[in-house]
């Protein structure tokens, strides 16, 4: 099992050709780090050429995959240093780094948000510093923090480390919610409810700050199925024909801003962005639990050399990246 799990950690990173929407690089003050650095990229869910893509919504909000999608444990072997007031740039995308990339389907409607947390979490760590949800109303022009915002200006989510904040290790926990198949529960219908997508980034705060988080929510916990937003009718803002009454107004999910954070965050000049944009052909995946590793003579052709179960494994004290386990 080691191994498969070694062989996860250092393929996965290197590949997506069909993909839902996640953290491909993080700039900061405008200056990109690079492909995947310090980002805790969600798995491959299926063999390439066969529907394999990264990032499946996580959408049993009692799962721990609603901490930071699956392999949120693994550490990516590099942590972005950072110092309080550093503004940072999430580079979010679906198919390749690229300003023409589609960032997320256009149907998938939703809120952005951002939180932060010592590293590890511990109970109710999670402290929100942004978010942004439904930001003009109307129909049918409605306009989403995900489809409308973050799509629309190359995949960029911004957020500024708060000011003085003490220093040490944090995850930046970053989250995308697509309401597109969200009028019903996930608890109430397991083939609908709306979809997550979190993905956490490893930081490392420097200087002499003193402020201290408060207490935060927990993932899983920060949401449950009666969570104003989670379940939600998004056509209302989005067609004028309607067949019940519904709302077009819309209450983002989890806590409220933190006081201390800034409450003015917005978008930087960029960089450009550094190194390679798009990533090869990956062999080992994760699905329902199960990881498999393969080798593949084309794309439709694989030969599966083994496979075992994952659990994620969160560990109750800081564990420093292994700088040797590449996973780009």
């Amino acid at each position: 099992m080691m191994h498969l799990l070694s062989l996860v950690v250092s393929s996965f990173l290197v590949g997506q050709a069909h993909a839902h929407t996640f953290i491909w690089g993080v700039f900061v003050n405008g200056v990109d780090q690079g492909l995947n650095r310090g980002i805790r990229t969600p798995a491959y869910n299926g063999a390439p050429g066969q529907g394999g893509y990264n990032n499946s919504p996580v959408k049993n909000l009692t799962s721990i995959d609603m901490r930071c999608n699956v392999l949120g444990d693994t550490p990516n072997p590099y942590t972005i240093k950072v110092a309080p007031g550093d503004n940072l740039t999430f580079d979010w995308h679906h198919d390749k780094r690229d300003p023409l990339d589609d960032v997320i389907a256009n149907s998938h409607h939703g809120p952005a948000l951002v939180y932060i947390s010592p590293d590890p979490p511990t109970e109710n760590s999670f402290v929100k510093l942004w978010h942004k949800g439904l930001y003009v109303e109307g129909l049918p022009a409605g306009k989403w923090a995900t489809t409308s915002d973050i799509a629309k200006n190359g995949g960029h989510m911004n957020v500024r480390i708060p000011a003085g904040l003490k220093a040490g290790h944090y995850l930046i926990r970053a989250e995308m919610i697509g309401l597109h198949e969200g009028e019903v529960s996930y608890e109430e219908n397991p083939a609908r409810g709306a979809q997550f997508y979190p993905d956490c980034v490893q930081i490392e705060v420097t200087g002499d700050g003193i402020v201290e988080l408060p207490e935060g929510v927990s993932f899983p916990g920060g949401y449950d199925y009666d969570t104003p937003g989670v379940v939600y009718d998004v056509y209302c803002s989005t067609e004028t024909t309607r067949t019940t009454a519904c709302t077009t107004t819309y209450p983002i999910p989890g806590p409220t801003v933190w006081s201390g954070a800034w409450a003015d965050t917005t978008s930087v000049p960029l960089n450009s962005v550094t190194g390679i944009t798009t990533a090869t052909a990956w062999s080992t995946w994760i699905k329902n639990s199960v990881v498999t590793s393969a080798t593949f003579t084309d794309k439709k052709s694989l030969t599966v050399m083994g496979t075992s179960t994952y659990h994620a494994s969160w560990s109750s004290t800081y564990q420093t990246p292994a700088p040797g386990t590449k996973r780009w």
